[in-house]
C-alpha cells in the first residue's frame, strides 16, 4: 500500500469514529446527565493522552498567561460545551438529524470566521454556506415522531457545532502554537475540571442502577478511548501522509457515518428528507474544501 493510500485509510477511519460519537452520545443521553458524562469522558481520556505524550516524548508548551487563559476558554467552549450540548440535544432529537447538523462544522467554522474575524468570503465559501444551511433546514424544522421536542434538540446540536467552531477560532488566536497531542491532553484536563462541579451538582450517585445507565457508562468509555484518543492518533497519522487539502475533504465522511450508525446501531429510520439534507451538507463541505484547501484542524472535542 502506498503512503498516500495508507493516509487515506487512516483519515477515513478517523472520521468514521467521529461519526460514531453521535450514536454513542444518543446512548449516553438515555442513561447519564450531560455534565457527568462529559467529566467521565475526559477523566478516561486524559491518562491515555499523558501516556502517549510520555511514549512520544512530547513536551508541554511554554505559554504566556493569556494563552493559558485562552486554552481554558477553549476547553469550556469546545470540549465541555460541545459534548454537553450534543448529549442534551440527543435527549430530544434523533441521531440521524444530529449527524446531518454535525456535518456542517467546516462550513460553520468558515461562517464564524466571517462574522467574528471579518474575513471576506469568496463565492465558493458563500455557496458552501448556502448548501449547508439548506441541508440543515431540510431536517431541522421537521418534527419527527420519535422525538419529544425535535426543534429544541436540533438547536442544541447546532449550538454544539457553534462551540466547536469557536474552539477552532480560539485555537488560531494562540500566540504560541501548541502541539496537537499536548493540546488534546490540555483540553481533556481543562474539560474535566470545567465539567466536574456541574457534574457533581447533577448528583450522579443518586442515579438508580439500570440497563440504560450501564449502557451509557459503556458508551462513555467507548467515546473516551476509541473516537477521542484513537481518532486523534488515526487523524494525525493520516494527515502526515497527505496534503492538508486532501485531509480536509475527509471530514465529509463523519456525517455519513453518523447516519449509518443511527440506522444500523440505533435502528432509526432514515428519511428521504435526511438523505437530501446530508447531500446538501456534503456538497457544501466538499466545495469548501476544494476552494480553500485548508490545513487539517485539531478537533479534540469530538
Amino acid at each position: 500500500m502506498s503512503k498516500r493510500l495508507e493516509g487515506y485509510l487512516y483519515l477515513a477511519l478517523a472520521m468514521v469514529l467521529v461519526g460514531s460519537t453521535v450514536a454513542a452520545s444518543k446512548i449516553i443521553a438515555a442513561g447519564l446527565p450531560p455534565f457527568t458524562a462529559t467529566a467521565l469522558r475526559f477523566a478516561m481520556a486524559l491518562p491515555l493522552f499523558l501516556l502517549i505524550m510520555r511514549m512520544t516524548r512530547t513536551r508541554w508548551p511554554a505559554l504566556a498567561r493569556t494563552d493559558w487563559a485562552l486554552l481554558f476558554v477553549q476547553a469550556a467552549a469546545g470540549s465541555v460545551g460541545y459534548t454537553t450540548l450534543l448529549i442534551s440535544g440527543l435527549q430530544h432529537t434523533s441521531a440521524a438529524d444530529a449527524g446531518v447538523i454535525i456535518g456542517t462544522l467546516p462550513v460553520m467554522s468558515a461562517l464564524i470566521a466571517i462574522v467574528l474575524l471579518g474575513e471576506r468570503p469568496g463565492r465558493a465559501v458563500l455557496g458552501a454556506i448556502a448548501l449547508a444551511t439548506a441541508g440543515v433546514l431540510a431536517i431541522a424544522l421537521q418534527p419527527r415522531g420519535d422525538a419529544a421536542h425535535p426543534l429544541l434538540g436540533n438547536l442544541m446540536v447546532m449550538g454544539a457545532v457553534v462551540c466547536e467552531g469557536l474552539f477552532i477560532l480560539l485555537n488560531k488566536r494562540l500566540r504560541t502554537p501548541v502541539p496537537p497531542l499536548a493540546l488534546s491532553a490540555l483540553m481533556s484536563a481543562f474539560g474535566f475540571l470545567t465539567a466536574l462541579l456541574p457534574g457533581l451538582w447533577e448528583a450522579p450517585w443518586q442515579l438508580h442502577a439500570s440497563a440504560q445507565a450501564t449502557h451509557a457508562l459503556m458508551a462513555v468509555a467507548y467515546y473516551a478511548i476509541v473516537p477521542t484518543v484513537g481518532g486523534f492518533v488515526l487523524w494525525y497519522a493520516g494527515a502526515a501522509r497527505v496534503s492538508g487539502a486532501e485531509a480536509s475533504l475527509f471530514t465529509a465522511l463523519a456525517p455519513v457515518a453518523a447516519l449509518v450508525f443511527a440506522a444500523t446501531l440505533l435502528g432509526e429510520a432514515v428519511s428521504a428528507r435526511q438523505v437530501g439534507g446530508i447531500a446538501c451538507v456534503l456538497a457544501g463541505v466538499l466545495s469548501l474544501g476544494l476552494a480553500r484547501a485548508p490545513r487539517p484542524v485539531t478537533t479534540t472535542t469530538t
